[in-house]
C-alpha cells in the first residue's frame, strides 16, 4: 500500500473525528461523507493508492454482526417498553429506596458492574436501560444524567475477569500461544479490580455532575407540573378494590393525588383516614399525564376504547370559539367518535374536586384522550378540539408483559452465557417480540436509530482502511522504536495510553488483537514478564469511554440519553485519563516493574 493512501486515510480519520466533535453537521451526514471519501480514495488508480480495497470491504459495516446485534437489542428493549414489562421490578426498586433516589442509582451501578464481570456487557445494559429510564422519570432526573454512567459501569465491570468482555478473551487467545501458557479466568481480577474501582468512584461521584441535563419535549412532559383530573369507576375485579388509605394517602396510586371519592351519593374528601375503596366508588384523581396514563391504561383506556390497533394518548385543547365551551365533558367525549375517549382534563385556573363528567368546558382546557392510532389521527381535522403537536404517544400494553419478560430473559441468558452468539440471540429475540405481538413491525422499525447505523458503518470502514494501509502498524512501530531509550514501565504506560486512545476510534476487539503481539514483543525486548503487558492491552482496550463508537453499550444509551458526540468526550475522556493514571501508578507496585 502506498504512502499516499496511508496518510490520506489518516487525514480522513482525523477530519472525521473533528467533524463528529464539532457537531456542525448531523452524524448521518458526516458518516455518509466519510464513506464517500473512502470509496473515492480507493477508486483511484492502483499506481497511486497501491493494492485496491474493494467497496464491499468499506461497506461491510452495514452487515456487521455487532451492528445487527445493537439494532436487534434496541428492538428488544422497545418491546419491554411497549408492554411495561419492567413495572414490577421498578416498583420493587422504588420500595427498597423511596427516601434515597441517589442510593437507588448507586446500588444499581454497583450491581451492573458486578454482573458485567461474568455476563456480556451489552445485554446487561439493555436489560437495565428501561428500568433506569423509568426510575429517572419517576424521580424527575434527566436520563442524560444516569444512562452514560450505567454504560461505563458495565464496561468497568467487564475489565475484571477473562469472560467479562469479548475483548479480554480475544487478547488472551492471541497471547496464550506466544507466552506459552493460557491466562486464567480470574488472573486479571485483582489488578483489573483496582483500575475498575477507581473508575467506578468517578462514575458515581463526578460523572453525573458534569453530564448535561437534556430531555426531549415529549420526554419532559411526564415530569412537568401539569396536572390532569381523571375519574375511575371501581367495578368488580378492579385492581384498586380493597386499597386502604394510610396517613391520608393511597400507596396503590403512586404519584397520584386522590381529590375526592363519590360513594352512594355522598362525597368523601381528604384526609382519607382508614378509607378502603369498594365496588361502585368513583375516585377523582389528579396527577401528571404519565401517572394518569399508568393508572388508567387498563381501566379507562383499554376497557372503554373500542376498535383494534395500538392504543395511544394525545392532548386536545378546547378552541376559544368551540361549540363545546360551557358544555359537559361527556358531550366532547361523544363527539370523538368510535375508538377514542376522554380520560382526563387539565384546567389551569383551578383544580376541581367534582366528577369529571359534570365539568363544563372552558376555552384553553386540555383533554387527555386515549384511542386507537386511526381514531386519534382522525381528530386532526377537528376544529373545535385542537390536537396539540408533539403530544401523541403510545400507551403500554401490559397484557403482553409476561411474554416480553420471558423473551428478554431467554435472550440475555443465551447471549450472556454464550449459548449462541449475541447477534443470533438478539435477532431471534427481536423477531419473537414482533411475532408474539409485543410490538408491531412499525414500532420495531421506529426503535432503530439511523444515527447508530451510519456511525458504526463509517467507523468500521475507517478501521478497515487503517488496517489495510498500515496506519495502525505505523503508530505501533513508532512506540516500539521509542522502547530502545525508555524503561519498561514508561513504555508500558505509553502503550496503555495509545491503545486507550485507539480503542475509542477503532474496534476495541481489533485494537486488542493488533497490539497484543506488539506488547509481548516489547516485554521480550526489555527482558520482563510479558503478562503485565498483556494485562495492559486488555485493560486499555476496554477504556472505550471517550466516543459513542467506542463500545456497543455507548451506542445503546446514546439515543435514549439524548447524548451528543461531545458528551462522551466531556464525560469519558477524564475516565480514560484516570484509568491510565491508576494503571501507571499501580503497575510498578503490583508487578514489581
Amino acid at each position: 500500500m502506498s504512502a499516499f493512501a496511508e496518510f490520506a486515510v489518516l487525514a480522513i480519520v482525523a477530519a472525521a473525528i473533528l467533524a463528529y466533535v464539532s457537531e456542525r453537521w448531523s452524524i448521518e451526514v458526516i458518516s455518509v461523507a466519510i464513506l464517500a471519501a473512502l470509496l473515492f480514495l480507493f477508486s483511484l488508480p492502483e499506481s497511486l493508492v497501491g493494492s485496491a480495497i474493494q467497496p464491499s470491504d468499506l461497506l461491510q459495516g452495514f452487515a456487521n454482526p455487532a451492528l445487527l446485534a445493537v439494532l436487534s437489542l434496541l428492538v428488544l428493549g422497545q418491546g419491554m417498553f411497549r408492554t411495561d414489562a419492567l413495572a414490577p421490578i421498578t416498583a420493587s426498586a422504588l420500595k427498597l429506596s423511596r427516601t434515597s433516589p441517589r442510593g437507588t442509582f448507586v446500588g444499581l451501578l454497583i450491581f451492573v458492574a458486578i454482573v458485567s464481570a461474568f455476563v456480556n456487557n451489552t445485554p446487561i445494559v439493555v436489560m437495565f436501560l428501561p428500568l433506569v429510564t423509568a426510575l429517572a422519570t419517576r424521580y424527575g432526573v434527566a436520563p442524560s444524567k444516569v444512562l452514560m454512567p450505567f454504560s461505563f459501569a458495565a464496561i468497568l465491570g467487564g475489565m475484571t475477569t477473562l469472560i467479562g468482555s469479548s475483548t479480554n478473551l480475544l487478547a488472551a487467545g492471541v497471547a496464550a500461544p506466544i507466552i506459552g501458557r493460557p491466562i486464567g479466568l480470574f488472573e486479571i481480577t485483582l489488578f483489573g479490580g483496582i483500575v475498575a474501582l477507581a473508575g467506578l468512584v468517578y462514575v458515581i461521584a463526578i460523572l453525573p455532575l458534569i453530564l448535561p441535563k437534556r430531555t426531549t419535549l415529549s420526554g419532559s412532559s411526564g415530569i412537568s407540573g401539569k396536572q390532569f383530573i381523571a375519574e375511575i369507576l371501581l367495578l368488580p375485579g378492579h385492581p384498586l378494590l380493597g386499597a386502604t388509605a394510610k396517613a391520608g394517602l393511597f400507596p396503590a396510586l403512586k404519584d397520584i393525588t386522590v381529590r375526592s371519592i363519590k360513594r352512594k351519593g355522598a362525597v368523601i374528601l381528604p384526609p382519607f383516614d382508614a378509607v378502603t375503596l369498594s365496588v361502585g366508588d368513583r375516585v377523582i384523581l389528579a396527577g401528571t399525564r404519565d401517572a394518569i396514563a399508568r393508572a388508567l391504561v387498563v381501566d379507562a383506556a383499554a376497557q372503554s376504547t373500542t376498535g383494534s390497533g395500538t392504543l395511544v394518548l394525545t392532548e386536545l385543547v378546547v378552541a376559544p370559539a368551540s361549540r363545546f365551551v360551557s358544555r359537559e365533558v361527556t358531550e366532547a367525549d361523544a363527539s370523538l367518535g368510535e375508538g377514542a375517549n376522554v380520560i382526563a382534563i387539565e384546567r389551569r385556573s383551578r383544580m376541581p374536586r367534582g366528577s369529571m363528567a359534570e365539568l363544563r368546558l372552558e376555552p384553553g382546557d386540555v383533554l387527555l384522550v386515549a384511542g386507537t392510532e386511526k381514531a386519534v389521527q382522525g381528530l386532526r381535522s377537528n376544529r373545535e378540539l385542537l390536537v396539540l403537536d408533539l403530544s401523541t404517544s403510545e400507551l403500554p400494553d401490559p397484557t403482553k408483559a409476561s411474554i416480553a419478560r420471558l423473551i428478554f430473559l431467554l435472550t440475555v441468558l443465551a447471549a450472556g452465557f454464550d449459548v449462541v452468539p449475541i447477534v443470533v440471540a438478539a435477532f431471534i429475540g427481536a423477531f419473537l417480540m414482533i411475532a408474539s405481538g409485543c410490538l408491531n413491525f412499525r414500532q420495531a422499525a421506529r426503535a432503530i436509530d439511523t444515527r447508530i447505523m451510519m456511525l458504526v458503518a463509517a467507523a468500521i470502514a475507517m478501521a478497515s482502511a487503517l488496517q489495510a494501509t498500515g496506519g495502525t502498524s505505523l503508530i505501533a512501530q513508532f512506540l516500539a522504536d521509542l522502547g530502545a531509550d525508555l524503561g519498561p514501565m514508561a513504555v508500558l504506560s505509553g502503550l496503555f495510553l495509545i491503545v486507550a486512545v485507539l480503542t475509542n476510534i477503532l474496534s476495541n476487539n481489533a485494537t486488542a488483537v493488533l497490539f497484543t503481539p506488539i506488547a509481548i514483543e516489547l516485554a521480550r525486548i526489555f527482558g520482563v514478564d510479558p503478562f503485565p503487558f498483556v494485562t495492559c492491552i486488555i485493560l486499555a482496550s476496554n477504556c472505550s469511554f471517550a466516543t459513542p463508537i467506542g463500545y456497543q453499550t455507548n451506542l445503546i444509551v446514546m439515543g435514549p440519553g439524548h447524548y451528543r458526540f461531545s458528551d462522551f468526550l466531556i464525560g469519558g475522556l477524564p475516565l480514560v485519563v484516570l484509568c491510565w493514571a491508576v494503571f501507571s501508578l499501580a503497575a510498578p507496585w503490583y508487578y514489581g516493574l
